[in-house]
């Protein structure tokens, strides 16, 4: 389905593998490499080899920033919120309230207050495999920068939604959520004490699409800059609060299991602070959770013949 939608924007489809050199020399040159590609489970390496993790999230990285260099690209990376420490973001002073964990008001750290986590936020400590090959790609991205002149720019990125993502267990759990309820199947609250009542801010695609357009446009402008990119405090929603969104979206419910252990990379709360890209930019989100929820559920619906088997 998506190799459609692309054909019919006037996109060519190379199949390769950013693992393989020759691959992107397949590829031939470009002005512009994107670097989207990721095994994107945190949980990726535990109990088993990382090897897989690594070759593509660090040696991919490594491998598109030599094409670049080749060719005289600018480079765009799509990292994650996932740097930051696992232990310094569960040691945040987070309470329940209703259906979500929050910080108290007026509450402020290094790196954190209110309005969630920004750039200054410490990166002391472990950050699981899977945020270590982003970090480590973002230290070789600025290398390359200062060692070659290629244009760059980076992104730690929250939660990306909207239609068109595959969601499954470890990566896009807001098309998973929409499709468990609109298609059947089993959800349950999983670490944290089962409740559900972990956070995460949601930045639909479209919002994202534009600060990439926005920066791309004047690219001598905003060379080199690194941003925190997510939905913000405004578009933070909790398990048990997207259960609510999905059950009025799709009026369906969802017998929820509940798991009260919480897996190694697991983290309770994670919200961005735009503040310093929307000062830089003037860019702020400007889609909200349940319009995004909305969205989903339409396309899951519209196109059920062909994602069900796969969603379902």
């Amino acid at each position: 389905m998506a190799l459609e939608r692309l054909r019919a924007g006037g996109v060519d489809f190379v199949h390769g593998d950013i693992r393989s050199a020759e691959d992107l020399d397949a590829a031939g040159p470009c002005d512009l490499i994107l670097e989207c590609s990721a095994e994107p489970s945190v949980h990726a390496g535990y109990g088993g080899s990382p090897a897989y993790l690594i070759n593509t999230n660090l040696m991919g990285t490594l491998n598109c920033l030599e094409h670049a260099r080749r060719h005289g690209a600018a480079f765009a990376f799509i990292s994650t919120s996932r740097v930051y420490p696992i232990a310094a973001l569960r040691a945040l002073p987070l309470s329940p309230s209703g259906d979500r964990l929050v910080l108290p008001a007026g509450a402020a750290g290094p790196g954190w207050s209110e309005a969630g986590i920004s750039e200054d936020f410490p990166l002391t400590g472990a950050r699981s495999l899977y945020g270590t090959t982003k970090l480590a790609s973002e230290l070789l991205v600025e290398e390359y920068r200062a060692t070659y002149g290629i244009k760059t720019l980076t992104y730690r990125c929250g939660v990306l939604a909207g239609p068109w993502q595959m969601g499954k267990v470890d990566q896009g759990f807001l098309v998973l959520w929409a499709a468990r309820h609109l298609y059947g199947g089993s959800l349950g609250y999983m670490g944290f004490g089962g409740h559900g009542h972990q956070v995460r801010d949601v930045l639909h695609v479209d919002d994202f699409y534009e600060l990439l357009a926005l920066q791309l446009g004047d690219l001598d402008r905003w060379n080199g800059s690194l941003f925190n990119a997510g939905g913000g405090a405004a578009n933070a929603v909790s398990l048990r609060e997207l259960t609510a969104l999905c059950e009025a979206a799709t009026g369906k419910t969802v017998v929820m299991g509940s798991t009260p252990e919480t897996r190694d990379a697991d983290i309770p709360y994670y919200v961005t602070d735009n503040g310093r890209v929307t000062a830089a930019t003037g860019w702020a989100p400007k889609r909200g959770v349940p319009g995004l929820v909305d969205d989903i559920c339409r396309w899951l619906a519209d196109n059920r013949a062909r994602l069900e088997p796969v969603l379902r």
